[in-house]
């Protein structure tokens, strides 16, 4: 895990959880290289690692890439990071993972909007400052009434990689269960998105590493 990606979900956790909640959070692609988002998750959450292959902070490894062996409406949070470039049809795991959540459940979803070619096994996807508003459309038309709380497009943070962040909550009526926003404690990002609002928040068209050429 690269630091960008540890900090940000830290960011998450810090934003959307209170340190005396328990709740049932699901890592999709859990196995720890390099760090875990388990490691800045709420310690006294029930924290559960899921991934395509065994290896250290996986707790279940799935028969199914599109299924998730866990009940309808039972956790209150999916995360997953550089996961779902690797999803060949990540849009289904999108659905599977609404399926699971409790209507106030959130996903935390943080995939390359950049960076090299990495098979795991395969590299299939870049995210770009639109696709977490086309996923909660998605997830719409798909019969859900999820929305997007959050986008943006996070700054390199000592290496190559620039995030692509999103948040999703499973049901726009419990929009008021969650009031605080990742962008509220973050000052440098590109292309945010925030619910109730049309606006593109620090809009750049170009990406860092386009900047950085012409800055040389």
């Amino acid at each position: 895990m690269h630091r960008s990606a540890f900090k940000n979900g830290q960011i998450f956790f810090e934003t959307y959880f209170q340190k005396n909640e328990s709740s049932i959070i699901v890592d999709l692609g859990a196995q720890d290289i390099n760090g875990s988002l388990r490691n800045c998750a709420p310690s006294n959450c029930h924290y559960l690692g899921i991934d395509f292959v065994a290896g250290r902070g996986v707790d279940i490894v799935l028969d199914d890439p599109y299924h998730l062996p866990l009940g309808e409406a039972s956790v209150d949070a999916v995360v997953s990071s550089s996961c779902f470039e690797h999803i060949e049809f990540f849009w289904l795991m999108f659905n599977e993972v609404m399926r699971v959540l409790k209507p106030s459940g959130l996903f935390y979803l943080n995939a390359p909007s950049n960076g090299d070619y990495h098979r795991y096994p395969v590299d299939c996807w870049r995210f770009y400052p639109d696709a977490g508003e086309a996923l909660a459309r998605w997830g719409r038309k798909s019969g859900f009434d999820c929305i997007l709380l959050e986008s943006f497009t996070a700054y390199q943070d000592q290496d190559i990689w620039s995030d692509s962040v999103a948040v999703f909550l499973k049901d726009e009526k419990m929009a008021d269960c969650h009031k605080l926003r990742m962008l509220d404690r973050i000052d440098h990002y590109m292309n945010g998105r925030v619910y109730g609002n049309a606006d593109i928040l620090a809009f750049q068209s170009c990406t860092e590493d386009r900047l950085k050429i012409a800055h040389r």
